[in-house]
């Protein structure tokens, strides 16, 4: 059984642990190590839904770029928070790598790295076409019995995850 992070009031502390398996159900990424300097692309982070990218106002690097993709609402790959559970159906603790491939297990293709792991949670870099279709199934390359679940995020706006399917319908 895995450990939930505690509701605690705001005047308490608790272990460094909790924070991280906090934003790891969240979807929230933090840092360098899970927004790659260089690399990463603020929508795919979900960084507008977190009110970290203005679209009003502002000069930054990529700018041009990240407002143009916002507006016409195709982004293939978002950060999602992600279970590794066992073909038993048990939750796989310390399993599974940061850096890991996940593989969609009918195409043997690549849909996603693993970025951040806690036990049997973590956040993973996914094509939404993959993490969202319910005849997919993911699994950690190289642990064929580790299966990948995705998990949406409550505070997700409705239209995210549905970028590819409005993609595909136009194409």
């Amino acid at each position: 059984m895995w450990v939930r992070a505690p509701l605690v009031e705001a005047d308490k502390e608790v272990d460094e642990q909790y924070y991280l398996l906090w934003r790891l159900e969240e979807g929230v990424p933090e840092g360098s190590t899970e927004i790659p300097k260089g690399e990463a692309i603020p929508l795919e982070y979900n960084l507008a839904g977190l009110n970290a990218i203005s679209f009003e106002k502002g000069c930054y690097v990529g700018q041009e770029s990240v407002a143009r993709t916002h507006h016409r609402g195709v982004i293939r790959k978002r950060l999602l928070p992600v279970n590794f559970i066992h073909d038993s159906g048990e939750e796989v603790p310390q399993a599974v790598a940061p850096k890991s491939e996940i593989i969609e297990v009918n195409s043997g293709k690549k849909v996603g790295t693993a970025t951040t792991v806690l036990g049997s949670r973590g956040l993973a870099l996914l094509r939404l076409e993959a993490a969202f279709k319910n005849t997919s199934q993911l699994n950690v390359k190289g642990l064929e019995n580790v299966n990948v679940k995705v998990i949406r995020p409550k505070w997700w706006p409705s239209e995210w995850g549905q970028e590819e399917e409005q993609a595909t319908a136009v194409a």
